[in-house]
């Protein structure tokens, strides 16, 4: 999960088998030598369900009524996945940081060092589907390393640039820390396969870092 204090950095372990979120034990999706919190929000998507989570009715009349799919702002840096199927975008403050073989990562942080936006893109590896996004991510983030998860909102077919996608908007708790984090994540399908995009913040920090958070959603392009 993102790390909110100095006292929460610790190293982490890259190993095999996740799409990006946050966790605290070695999965895919986890950096090398940043926080551990940060670690979490690359929490393996391949989980199933286990926890406490929470199907919460989808807020509004329109879930995700703000999308538009679109170019990225200027100045803003493309990341492309290397096997191609998809493409991140990242804002101009935006760093991109080390992360498992096959996906891209990159992480806003405060003068202090403290995270404030994590942006992920990993390519398909479990049994996600875009009927089951939802309750598979929850069943994740509860299987991994939150303590509980809830659905703020969810909506599929999406029109990403290049594919259709699902997505979720959810806020969870960790196990360890008790942290909270809220994100958006997504399943996107293009031509060349699917792909799981990730971008999240400190819940209580939402208000100030959606905006960055749904244009990076709004940029995201399948190949």
């Amino acid at each position: 999960m993102m790390p909110t204090t100095t006292e929460d950095r610790t190293t982490v372990t890259a190993t095999s088998s996740s799409h990006g979120a946050l966790g605290q034990r070695p999965v895919r999706g986890f950096l090398l030598g940043v926080p551990s919190a940060l670690a979490a929000l690359a929490l393996s998507a391949c989980g199933s369900p286990a926890g406490n989570q929470t199907a919460a009715p989808d807020s509004g009349p329109t879930p995700f009524a703000w999308f538009r799919s679109g170019p990225a702002p200027a100045g803003w840096q493309p990341l492309e996945l290397p096997d191609t199927t998809a493409v991140l975008a990242i804002p101009p403050d935006a760093a991109p940081v080390p992360g498992d073989p096959g996906s891209v990562s990159a992480t806003v942080t405060a003068p202090d060092g403290d995270l404030q936006i994590y942006l992920n893109a990993t390519p398909q590896q479990g049994d996600e589907s875009l009927a089951n996004w939802p309750e598979f991510r929850l069943a994740h983030l509860t299987g991994e390393n939150a303590a509980s998860a809830s659905r703020l909102q969810y909506r599929a077919g999406m029109g990403f640039r290049g594919g259709t996608g699902s997505c979720v908007e959810d806020t969870y708790v960790t196990r360890i820390g008790a942290h909270k984090y809220r994100e958006i994540a997504c399943l996107v399908a293009g031509t060349r396969g699917s792909s799981v995009l990730v971008v999240a913040t400190p819940a209580d920090s939402w208000d100030r870092f959606s905006p960055v958070l749904q244009q990076a959603v709004d940029a995201y392009a399948s190949e």
